[in-house]
């Protein structure tokens, strides 16, 4: 592994915390993204290519001479990126197409769960416009509305409102053909990110994210304004339940197909007042912002846990955890989740507070450089402030302390991320 070149495809906050994570490994010598944005620019080299360019990423990592390409979104891997590496004899971490049909594919994951016992919601397929009403029936409010696509987050309805899940229901057969209504499941959200192949699996500690913009998780959904981790509704007993009903059957499932899965098997549960985990949905990669809360948790070496991984032979590893906390809070542009005003001035983020066990620092997202050099704001999430301490109030104080040094015209951030937990 010595001297390894690594290209990570992505442009988010989840990119720039992957990057910080491979640039302190000793095996990587050169790392590189594409497209990547003003932090990845800071720990390696950043390449003018999409992430949706599955020919010229391919193309890109054969020029970079890559033993490793890790993929952080989720649209390239269902649109078969690591297909085209491994044809290419390239190491990819990131399932290959099939595989990522547990997130392109709703209705899949959920055949696939049902036919492995896997704890989950009820879930039933309306595919005509008069079964709406029936259907409704079938559940008790809140509605829960899925398309069954990748819709950058943007594909589930939740609703009280009769009138308005019908009206879901309805654009999702429109654009689609079919929809899904399902169960809604009550408790405490908590995720977990596996990292797997058909050796064995490594569980990261447990992350809470908040998806809502507002204060106590009220207004619109968004990409996520904030994490924690390890979270403390996910206890060792619940944590076990969680490898015993989930993890393991799903790890047999897929270490049997015929491409096995080398990748995140993101795990997004519900834990009801029981302590009984259900699952909400899966990812095929690293959650976003929970990237950023759980990488700088693991103490071994990361680049080697992920080629493992890529390889097939994660189970020959030895992966170790630091005893601290972590906890990342998302500044966003004026305007989001609903618009995104760019190209604003930011200052004051080069903030790295640090002493001892504890650290603060930046996980840049849509962010970029200016003709002139000013680093200017380029997307909804801007950047997140990143807190590690020894115990999780500390780590959110620190992750406050960075946030309050940057300056941002128009932005705004939650001022009580980890506030269940606290």
């Amino acid at each position: 592994m010595t001297g390894m070149t690594v290209l990570v495809v992505g442009g988010g906050g989840r990119e720039h915390a992957l990057g910080i994570g491979l640039a302190a490994s000793e095996s990587v010598a050169s790392l590189h993204t594409a497209p990547g944005n003003a932090g990845t620019a800071m720990v390696g080299t950043n390449h003018d290519v999409s992430s949706s360019d599955i020919d010229g990423l391919a193309s890109l990592a054969e020029e970079l001479g890559a033993g490793l390409v890790v993929v952080g979104p989720e649209a390239p891997l269902v649109d078969g990126l690591a297909d085209s590496l491994r044809a290419k004899g390239i190491a990819c971490f990131g399932p290959h197409s099939e595989g990522a049909r547990l997130e392109g594919s709703k209705l899949h994951a959920k055949r696939v769960m049902q036919s492995l016992g896997v704890p989950t919601g009820g879930c039933i397929v309306v595919e005509a416009a008069d079964e709406i009403d029936a259907a409704l029936d079938l559940f008790e409010a809140p509605w829960v509305v899925k398309r069954d696509v990748l819709a950058a987050g943007k594909g589930v309805t939740v609703t009280l409102d009769r009138q308005q899940a019908a009206d879901a229901l309805a654009r999702g057969l429109e654009s689609d053909g079919f929809v899904l209504l399902e169960e809604h499941l009550f408790g405490e959200e908590a995720s977990v990110l596996v990292v797997m192949d058909e050796s064995g699996y490594v569980c990261l500690p447990a992350s809470q994210d908040h998806k809502r913009v507002g204060e106590g998780d009220t207004g619109p959904n968004t990409g996520g304004m904030g994490a924690y981790a390890p979270a403390p509704v996910a206890t060792p007993t619940v944590l076990q339940r969680v490898v015993d009903e989930i993890v393991e059957p799903m790890h047999h499932h897929l270490r049997n197909q015929v491409t096995p899965y080398r990748g995140c098997l993101y795990l997004g549960l519900m834990i009801d007042s029981e302590g009984a985990p259900r699952v909400i949905e899966f990812n095929v990669r690293f959650g976003d912002p929970e990237t950023q809360v759980t990488v700088p948790l693991i103490s071994s070496d990361f680049a080697e846990l992920l080629l493992a991984c890529a390889e097939g032979r994660v189970s020959e590893i030895e992966v170790d955890f630091h005893t601290h906390s972590a906890a990342t809070v998302v500044l966003a542009s004026e305007g989001y989740p609903a618009s995104s005003a760019t190209g604003r001035v930011i200052s004051g983020s080069e903030v790295d507070l640090g002493e001892g066990e504890i650290s603060g620092f930046v996980h840049y997202a849509g962010t970029m450089f200016d003709g002139s050099g000013n680093l200017v704001s380029s997307g909804g999430r801007v950047l997140a402030a990143t807190g590690i301490a020894p115990d999780l109030r500390s780590a959110v104080g620190v992750a406050y302390e960075v946030m309050r040094c940057i300056e941002l015209e128009g932005s705004h951030f939650r001022s009580d991320i980890a506030y269940r937990a606290l």
